[in-house]
């Protein structure tokens, strides 16, 4: 599959994931009555990547985060050369559903921005953890979840579940750090809401680069050196 359509797939991705993961929090999490709570935000942030490692998953591999085509590359699962094409398309999908998600949920008379569905530490954690609190659990989160990824993704592991696994996963991942950054796990997510807050969330958003990226490397070590089977790069291997 030429670069182009699997970047194109990634970007579309991404998008999905963002707009609806974001889009939970923003439009549906604190609705009168029916709102979904943050267990609800997390579950769709799960279901974003189900459905599209369904959908495009033996296109581009179902990356949609930089963080988690870093590891792949890492534990040389992915090429190396495509990575720039593969980051540049997570990022523009981030910033685009974050752009269509503000236009839509500005058409609510009253509404205002808030945090936007951003991540945050310090005085902008929800529950006001610290910087460090908040670069560890992002750190540790995405180390796992990288985890997870590399061995449902293996040769040896059960054919047709990976979806299944890496969706409830990043469901975990949420359920866990939604108190305390509001759960990034993905640059790619943190910076898409971020353009759009219009405040401190851009100031802050270099954490939830650097913590995933690390988190997921460092993943990416320990599984190769205690789990993984000789086997090809693949690119199939599907992911938030």
């Amino acid at each position: 599959m030429p670069l182009f359509k699997r970047s194109a797939a990634e970007l579309f991705g991404t998008f999905w994931l963002v707009f609806a993961g974001c889009g939970s929090a923003v439009i549906a999490a604190a609705y009168p009555n029916l709102g979904i709570g943050f267990f609800g935000v997390a579950f769709a942030f799960g279901l974003t990547v189900l459905t599209m490692a369904f959908a495009i998953g033996h296109i581009s591999g179902c990356h949609l985060n930089p963080a988690v085509s870093i590891g792949l590359v890492v534990a040389k699962r992915f090429p190396a050369k495509d990575l720039i094409s593969y980051i540049a398309a997570q990022v523009l999908g981030g910033i685009l559903a974050g752009g269509v998600l503000y236009k839509i949920a500005e058409g609510k008379p009253g509404w205002i921005p808030g945090n936007f569905a951003c991540n945050g530490f310090g005085d902008h954690s929800p529950d006001h953890y610290s910087l460090l609190a908040c670069f560890l659990t992002e750190l540790i989160l995405t180390g796992f979840f990288m985890i997870v990824i590399l061995g449902a993704t293996d040769e040896r592991a059960p054919k047709g579940f990976a979806p299944i696994a890496i969706g409830l996963a990043l469901t975990l991942t949420n359920l866990v750090a939604i108190p305390v950054t509001n759960a990034a796990i993905n640059p790619a997510r943190a910076l898409g809401p971020a353009i759009y807050q219009r405040g401190w969330a851009l100031s802050q958003v270099w954490m939830f680069w650097v913590a995933p990226i690390l988190g997921a490397i460092i993943g990416a070590v320990f599984s190769r050196a205690l789990f993984a089977a000789p086997q090809e790069p693949v690119r199939e291997a599907m992911a938030k």
